[in-house]
């Protein structure tokens, strides 16, 4: 495995991955082309093919965006091998070095590894990775809000519908620039210059913006008033699941981000999507706490592989 054949995530790349994940269908929300591309500068990411898996992963994140959990001079981050037998990759790889940390491990293929005889005896450890675990809701409950559980989301959903008079569009290139202006009045009402995570996603949110005809999202848009009150954009994630990738309302219209996850889920996303996954909650306690206020169906549960160097 020679990490220098590695090249960085780019449009030109986009065929390579979507043959890997039409393949071997995604579950965690990271895997899509479209949020690889987008977080790129994030990651710092680059790829590889090597036996027949896409091996993707980032040479600086850890030093800059989070705390190596081995003591390495310069540990690398890898995302899970995308293929066949995903952990026999993990296990070569660590079979080859000790410098680096797989992220982002599904339970599904986390339990795979632990069955191997070799998990024990090259000493790997799994952590959860409770900050990154991805909320997966059932798209009709989401839809119809229906009984007590969901009584204020249909309160403030109920609010908007009634309060304003309003247009929903599908997100499209006449729509795009209303979007774009509305990002930058969220970030300025909340700061984004201030929070070093909010301006990645600002930075990820114009590659989506700028490269919109290259990309497959979808999303929609909608306007009280001439004002855009939100927007949102997703895709499908997988054959059941839709992947919620950003979500952004105007708090002064009541039940906007109610109404904005309620009419994309209705009219932007795919009918044979039963599963809506919005994605992780990063740790941040009110968003942990707005997206467990949903209810989910299931958690796709992550985990961080390394090597006890002990």
């Amino acid at each position: 495995m020679e990490l220098n054949d590695a090249a960085p995530i780019n449009l030109s790349s986009k065929d390579i991955f979507t043959r890997y994940f039409t393949q071997y269908p995604p579950e965690i929300s990271e895997f899509t082309f479209t949020n690889l591309f987008a977080w790129q500068e994030y990651y710092d990411s680059l790829f590889l093919e090597w036996h027949n898996h896409l091996l993707i992963f980032s040479k600086s994140f850890l030093e800059k965006w989070q705390t190596p959990l081995i003591k390495d001079a310069a540990p690398l981050f890898f995302f899970p091998p995308i293929g066949q037998h995903p952990e026999e990759i993990m296990l070569e790889v660590f079979k080859k070095r000790k410098d680096i940390e797989f992220h982002r491990v599904p339970e599904s293929l986390a339990s795979k590894l632990q069955e191997k005889p070799e998990f024990s005896d090259l000493s790997l450890n799994l952590q959860e990775d409770r900050d990154n675990w991805d909320y997966v809701y059932n798209k009709s409950k989401l839809i119809e809000l229906a009984g007590n559980k969901y009584r204020s989301k249909r309160r403030h959903l109920e609010k908007f519908l009634e309060q304003y008079e309003y247009e929903f569009h599908l997100i499209s290139d006449e729509w795009l620039e209303k979007c774009r202006s509305f990002q930058e009045k969220w970030c300025i009402i909340n700061e984004c210059q201030k929070n070093k995570d909010l301006q990645q996603e600002q930075r990820a949110i114009d590659r989506l913006f700028n490269n919109y005809s290259d990309l497959d999202y979808n999303g929609g848009i909608i306007i009280v008033d001439g004002d855009t009150a939100g927007y949102t954009i997703g895709e499908m994630l997988n054959s059941n699941t839709n992947v919620i990738h950003i979500e952004k309302a105007h708090t002064y219209y009541e039940g906007s981000y109610q109404v904005i996850n309620n009419l994309f889920l209705k009219h932007c996303c795919s009918q044979d999507a039963q599963y809506v996954n919005r994605e992780q909650d990063l740790g941040i306690e009110g968003l942990r706490k707005a997206k467990e206020s949903y209810h989910p169906h299931h958690m796709v549960k992550k985990f961080i592989v390394y090597k006890d160097q002990r």
